[in-house]
Parts: C-alpha cells; structure tokens; sequence
C-alpha cells in the first residue's frame, strides 16, 4: 500500500480543489490519502463526495500551535470535527488569519513590496488565507523566485521583516483536545530548520509523555541524516514514525506520494481512532 498522510486543499493553501486532490491521489498510484488543511475541516464534504474506487481517504487537520515561542505545526487524524472544544480553538486560529494577513501586507509595503490585500484575497479564493498565499503574490510581484525563497528572514520566515503573530495553540493543549475528540496527533516535519526555528528533541519528549503519537520522520525537508535521527528518537520514546509529501498542488514542488507511510504505522493509527474512520471509494479498503 502507497499512503500519503499530509496534503492540502483550496480549502486551506493547497492549489487542488479537494475533489482534484483525491482524483489526483488516486492517479498518482496511492492507496490511502489524509486531507490535512490548516486549522479547517472545510474541504471534507467535497472530498468524501469525490473519492474514487480503489482509495480511502483519511479526514484530519494541521493545526497551527507554537511552544516557548517556536511555531510548529500538529498533524491531527481521524478526529470528530464537531467536537466543540476542539471546533473552538480551530475558530479562533482561523479567524485571525485575515487581520494577521492584513498586517503583514501593510509590512511588505512599508518595505517597498506593492502587495496588495486584493491581490492576496484573489490568490487565496475561497481558502483560509496564509502565509503562502502571499508568499505566490510577492512571486508574482517578482519579488523572489519561488514560494518557499519568500519563507526567510528577509520576507515571512518567523520573526522575519514582514512577519506577524497569530494565535497559536499551545501543543500540550492541542494534543488534549484532538485526544478528547477521538483523534490522533502526529507531529509535523519537526526538524524543517529552513523554516526557521525548531523545538528541540527534549520538547518532543515531553510532547510524548503528553500524549503525542507521532512524528512526521520522512518529509522533504528533512535530509537523510535528519531523518535517520528522528526515526531513532521516535523508537526511542515510543512513536509512531510517518512519512508523507506535504504536497500544496502546484504552489509547492513536491509531489503526492513523494514520501510515505508504513502500512503497519498507519494501521495503528487507525486503531487508535475513534472520532471518526477512513473513507473508502467505490470498492475501496477503509483501513488496514
């Protein structure tokens, strides 16, 4: 089995439709796809309305949090999405994306940047506008390269010149609420250093004595050796290790099934899920 257990929509900062997106898992050879958006659930109806024969699809979330003022991300599985406890923090992320958006552009600008709001809106349609959205506009602009060279200190990188918080949750909290919505968490690319700054590993140990299930081992941006080190710290305090692409459709340059999930980790995900289940196409297998 090829499973992918991180992608993204139009409904967060992905360029596929959630439909696209598994009409695309399934053409792309994979067996099992998570949708995975920022901090919404919005994609899912179209995406369970379209899943082909022959994938399953896993519903889940990444959620925006930050610890000691580090920014990381938490890969939720499987959970209830009407929870309400878990609805409200998600809420209260997403909603201060527009006025962070806001204050960001008015940084670029003071920076010489003609970005505008206008441009940012159109760029992210119907999404929950994000970094990457004017990330594209300041590509557009011709301002850098791509999308991930805006992602420095000079541009949007955290703490960079046109930087703005947002609310985060704390991870010790996230991981209570997706646990209380029946869900499981897996730790994004924690050792992305060109993001900017990591977590260092004696917080993911405390992340696993709070309940973490996983960390996201094998991603694009971890190197080899970055990822041989996290699979043996995630064996050593008892994770489970994923694999997954990350994939944004064409705002990104990796592609869907570019890095995987061990069937057996993710039939133990499965296990420990009880918010909700993987959505299987036509004839398709739910789970392993």
């Amino acid at each position: 089995m090829r499973i992918d257990l991180h992608t993204h929509s139009t409904a967060s900062d992905g360029t596929d439709t959630p439909a696209e997106l598994v009409r695309n898992a399934a053409a792309a050879g994979l067996d099992v796809v998570a949708l995975t958006d920022h901090d919404t659930t919005r994609g899912y109806a179209e995406a369970i309305a379209a899943v082909p024969e022959g994938l399953a699809l896993v519903t889940g979330a990444e959620l925006s949090c930050r610890l000691d003022g580090v920014g990381l991300h938490m890969l939720a599985y499987l959970f209830d999405p009407e929870e309400p406890d878990l609805l409200r923090e998600r809420e209260l992320v997403r909603d201060d994306r527009v006025p962070r958006a806001h204050g960001m552009i008015r940084k670029l600008q003071e920076l010489g940047v003609p970005v505008t709001w206008e441009q940012v809106a159109r760029i992210a349609g119907d999404g929950s506008v994000g970094r990457p959205h004017i990330a594209t506009a300041l590509v557009e602009l011709g301002v850098v390269p791509s999308v991930s060279d805006a992602f420095t200190p000079d541009w949007l990188a955290d703490g960079g010149r046109a930087y703005v918080e947002k609310h985060e949750s704390d991870p010790f909290e996230a991981i209570r609420l997706v646990k209380a919505a029946g869900g499981v968490t897996v730790f994004a690319h924690p050792a992305a250093a060109k993001r900017g700054q990591v977590v260092p590993e004696s917080a993911i140990a405390e992340l696993a004595a709070a309940g973490l299930d996983g960390i996201e081992v094998d991603h694009m941006d971890h190197d080899p050796a970055t990822r041989a080190r996290l699979k043996g710290l995630a064996a050593e305090l008892g994770l489970l290790a994923t694999g997954s692409s990350d994939y944004h459709g064409s705002r990104k340059t990796c592609v869907l099934g570019e890095f995987t999930t061990d069937p057996e980790i993710y039939g133990e995900i499965t296990r420990r899920a009880t918010g909700a289940f993987p959505v299987p196409g036509a004839g398709g297998a739910a789970g392993i």
